[in-house]
C-alpha cells in the first residue's frame, strides 16, 4: 500500500524507493486529498507499477497536477474507489480501516483527507494525511477507534491539526512528521511540538531524520534512526507577520510560519470567515463552495487565524 506520492519533483525518488524494495505491484494506492504535495508524483507511480485499487476522496482540484493523476488512472483503465468510513481491507497480514473523511462539504480541502488506521498483531498506526481540527473532531464525535502506537501527524505538524483531545485519544508512543527542511510554512509548529513533548511522545521527522522506516513484528516497533527533537520552525495560527520561533539546536532553520518576499506583503489575498487558509486566486476551486469571500493584504492574514496558504492556488505563486 502506498499512501500519497509527494510533489511532482519527487516522482522518481518515490518510484526508485519502491522499486528498491523489490515491489512491482501496489495492491492499494491512496491519494489522501488533491493537493500537489500529496499527489504530485502519483501519475508517475501509476504509470510505473501494476496497480490494484486506487482510493481518493470525492474532492477535485482545478490544477494540472490533479488532471495528470486522473489521466493516468484512465489511461490504465482503472477506476477510483471512494473512501467509506469503517471499510476494511487486508494489506498482507495487516488490516487497514478507513476512518475519514466523515463529511462531504468541507471548505478546507485538507479535511477531505483519507485517514487510514493500520493494525498488525498488537501494533497500530494512524496515517492522517492533512486532516485539520474539523475532521479530527468528527472522528472523535463518532467514537471511532483512533488509538495507535504510531501517529503520522496530520498536516506536517501544523497548528491547525493535532488538537489536544485528538492526541489524547490516539495516545501514541511515537509520532512521525513529514516536513521539508527549512520549509516556508514553518512546519512543524510550536503548539503541536509542545503537545507531543508534554506527553513524552518520541518524534521522528523527515527534516531532521531523512527517510524514516518503522518496522513492526506485531508486538514491537523499531525505527531505522534515532528520534528527532521537539524544536519548531514556526508558531502557526498565533503567529504575527514579524514573529520568529525560538532559537536552539534544531537542525531546521527558525522561520516565521510563512516567508513571502517582503515586497509582496501588501498583495491582496482572499479567505472565508471560518477558513484557516488564504488564497491568491479569488476563483480558486476551493473557494467555490463559499458564500462569503473576504479580502485583505498578505500582511494582515499572516497575523490572523487564516494564515495557512492554499496549496491549490499557490501552485502558480
Amino acid at each position: 500500500m502506498l499512501i500519497d506520492a509527494g510533489n511532482n519533483e519527487d516522482s522518481s525518488s518515490v518510484k526508485n524507493y519502491i522499486s528498491n524494495q523489490g515491489i512491482t505491484k501496489l495492491d492499494y494506492v491512496i491519494g489522501t486529498h488533491p493537493h500537489e504535495d500529496h499527489i504530485g508524483g502519483m501519475d508517475y507511480i501509476i504509470n510505473s507499477f501494476k496497480i490494484g485499487k486506487i482510493y481518493m476522496p470525492k474532492a477535485t482540484a482545478n490544477t494540472k497536477t490533479f488532471r495528470d493523476v486522473v489521466s493516468a488512472i484512465k489511461g490504465k483503465g482503472l477506476k477510483v474507489m471512494a473512501p467509506v468510513v469503517g471499510q476494511t481491507f487486508k494489506v498482507g497480514n495487516a488490516t487497514a480501516t478507513i476512518l475519514a473523511p466523515n463529511s462531504s462539504g468541507y471548505e478546507d480541502l485538507n479535511n477531505f483527507s483519507i485517514v487510514i488506521r493500520l493494525t498488525f498483531g498488537s501494533n497500530s498506526f494512524m496515517f492522517d494525511g492533512d486532516v485539520v481540527d474539523v475532521s479530527e473532531n468528527e472522528m472523535l464525535s463518532k467514537g471511532l477507534n483512533i488509538s495507535a502506537d504510531v501517529l503520522k501527524v496530520g498536516h506536517h505538524g501544523s497548528s491547525s491539526s493535532t488538537t489536544q483531545a485528538f492526541l489524547n485519544k490516539v495516545n501514541p508512543k511515537y509520532a512521525v512528521i513529514s516536513c521539508g527542511k527549512n520549509n516556508s510554512y514553518g512546519h512543524p509548529h510550536k503548539s503541536t511540538m509542545n503537545k507531543l513533548k508534554s506527553k513524552g511522545i518520541k518524534v521522528y521527522r523527515t527534516d531532521e531524520n531523512g527517510t524514516i522506516v518503522a518496522t513492526s513484528d506485531g508486538n514491537n516497533i523499531t525505527f531505522n534512526t534515532k528520534s528527532g527533537s521537539y524544536n519548531y520552525a514556526g508558531i502557526g495560527s498565533s503567529a504575527s507577520s514579524n514573529s520568529s520561533a525560538s532559537s536552539g539546536s534544531s537542525k531546521t532553520r527558525n522561520v516565521p510560519v510563512v516567508v513571502p518576499k517582503s515586497s509582496n506583503n501588501s498583495k491582496i489575498v482572499y479567505y472565508t470567515p471560518s477558513g484557516k487558509s488564504y488564497h491568491f486566486d479569488k476563483n480558486c476551486s476551493t473557494l467555490s463552495r463559499s458564500k462569503t469571500i473576504l479580502t485583505g493584504t498578505l500582511r494582515e492574514v499572516l497575523s490572523s487565524s487564516h494564515n495557512d496558504h492554499c496549496n491549490v492556488c499557490a501552485e502558480g505563486n
